[in-house]
């Protein structure tokens, strides 16, 4: 009986051990009790991990990523079907302070600083949830990842926008998440600006072990970023795979990479050879 007991228990560490760290389960999410916006999405993230989350704009991404941190309610929104668990443990329902206490943050898209806050204020609001003494050092560990905030010691409102998405990842660091769900970090920045965003997320994950759920519109920037990817249309997955297989993939390359599968630049979907099988897809 002990030996059997002691499988048992071995057993369930191990799948404790293999299930991801976030868990999305066939969620159906109604906005104002009619409109039916994400039909069956499940999808995965492992702890450690970059996962990107694609699709063209209002294919779901967003309202995937409120429904995992809570912010629904705030929108007349609600999941009205299945279930997402983080460390194994259910929560679709809970209020968003209890989730992100859990150990979720949320950048949301537009970054959503306080304007009229000190940069210093905006970043200590990030810890708000936390009731540990080690915020200073922490405030340090922001401004190595970001040199630039440190220089800046006016109100927020005034930083450029590459700044402000910089503070917004910043704030989220200062909550010591263990998943930080990024909602289009690149927009309304210029080239070079974003790929200096996607290198600091990257040294992010490296270092600091934070697993990241990413939305962007960049596919091709984000699929280089990331290990595994999800692509969205009309409120489903449609399509999954690591991010190398998604970045070799013709109908990826032709819909969301912004050239066909000969390399020449896309012109229209009804031209192209797959789209019957994009029509598949929806």
């Amino acid at each position: 009986m002990a030996m059997e007991a002691a499988e048992s228990q071995s057993s369930n560490a191990d799948a404790a051990a293999s299930a991801p760290l976030l868990a999305v389960d066939n969620i159906e999410v109604v906005y104002d009790d009619v409109i039916l916006v994400l039909r069956g999405v499940s999808l995965a993230v492992p702890k450690g991990e970059i996962v990107a989350l694609l699709g063209a704009n209002g294919a779901g991404k967003s309202t995937t990523l409120k429904a995992i941190s809570g912010l629904l309610k705030s929108e007349e929104g609600e999941v009205t079907r299945g279930e997402i668990r983080f460390n194994g443990a259910r929560i679709n329902g809970i209020d968003p302070e209890a989730i992100v206490r859990k150990g979720i943050f949320q950048v949301m898209e537009g970054r959503r600083i306080i304007a009229d806050m000190t940069v210093h204020e905006n970043l200590r609001l990030g810890a708000y949830t936390r009731r540990d003494s080690d915020v200073e050092a922490d405030l340090d560990m922001v401004y190595g990842y970001f040199p630039r905030l440190k220089e800046r010691t006016g109100l927020a409102g005034y930083l450029s926008g590459g700044e402000q998405q910089m503070l917004a990842i910043g704030r989220a660091l200062m909550a010591r998440p263990e998943l930080i769900l990024m909602d289009e970090p690149s927009m309304g920045l210029s080239p070079l600006l974003v790929k200096e965003v996607f290198s600091i997320i990257q040294r992010i994950n490296r270092d600091q072990q934070i697993t990241i759920l990413l939305v962007e519109q960049n596919a091709r920037l984000a699929l280089m970023a990331a290990n595994y990817g999800y692509i969205m249309e009309n409120g489903k997955v449609v399509l999954d795979g690591t991010a190398d297989d998604l970045l070799n993939n013709e109908d990826v390359k032709e819909f969301y990479l912004g050239k066909g599968g000969d390399g020449g630049e896309r012109k229209s979907f009804r031209n192209l050879k797959s789209f019957k099988r994009r029509k598949r897809w929806l």
